[in-house]
């Protein structure tokens, strides 16, 4: 019952079963797959930010997630740093981008919402909201999610979203509405979830998401040239 009053699991339980019926409303109609670069091609130098490392997730984590490709790097500014840490006491931590990508949600692949991982995970929410910010590629601002947690004493910023055809979506209804708009006039439900990860240091919350507004500005041109539109 405790699972049920989640309020994000109602709405994408609801969701999902739309997408489902729609789906296999169009199941006889061929699906146009859109080519994507490996993730891995996506640039190590991001205006002042450098990559540190990827981290590939284990086939355990992979087997949960079912996306058709994901990076997960670690980025650091080399001008303040030149070595990679998430502690929360660290006056220089480096970001974690991760980009999952779907070419198609046709059989029950989805992007899972850092909402429901999180938590599962042993953190706590602190604050959530729904920011929009200007980013170079975009005539109007873009809106985001803000996704504060804690877990014991660190604390950490998640900005992430949603992208398809020619969107940016914050709200995961949103991203399952548009997918089944897609899937029927397009013939395509690909998607990915990016999302970027900020250490809060010294437990000032909005040091880190401005910290990832620049990160985000930085990466938004090459978001757009790696992922379809």
């Amino acid at each position: 019952m405790n699972f049920l009053s989640n309020k994000y699991v109602r709405i994408l339980t609801g969701a999902l079963i739309l997408q489902i019926f729609a789906f296999y409303a169009v199941a006889m109609r061929s699906e146009a797959i859109p080519n994507v670069e490996p993730l891995a091609t996506f640039p190590t130098t991001v205006g002042r930010w450098t990559s540190w490392r990827d981290f590939p997730l284990d086939s355990d984590t992979q087997a949960v997630l079912k996306a058709d490709d994901v990076l997960n790097r670690f980025y650091l500014d080399p001008t303040r740093t030149s070595r990679c840490t998430t502690n929360s006491d660290d006056p220089n931590p480096c970001l974690n981008l991760f980009i999952a990508f779907f070419k198609t949600q046709r059989y029950g692949q989805a992007p899972h919402s850092p909402k429901n991982c999180l938590p599962g995970a042993g953190w706590d929410e602190v604050k959530s909201e729904r920011p929009s910010i200007t980013v170079p590629g975009e005539d109007h601002p873009i809106v985001i999610n803000n996704f504060v947690t804690e877990h014991g004493m660190d604390k950490s910023v998640s900005l992430y979203w949603y992208q398809s055809r020619q969107r940016i979506i914050a709200s995961e209804f949103a991203s399952k509405f548009w997918s089944i708009a897609d899937s029927i006039r397009y013939h395509r439900s690909d998607m990915a979830i990016v999302r970027v990860t900020v250490p809060v240091v010294g437990n000032d919350i909005d040091a880190a998401v401005q910290t990832g507004y620049g990160f985000i500005r930085a990466i938004f041109p090459s978001l757009l040239r790696q992922l379809p539109r």
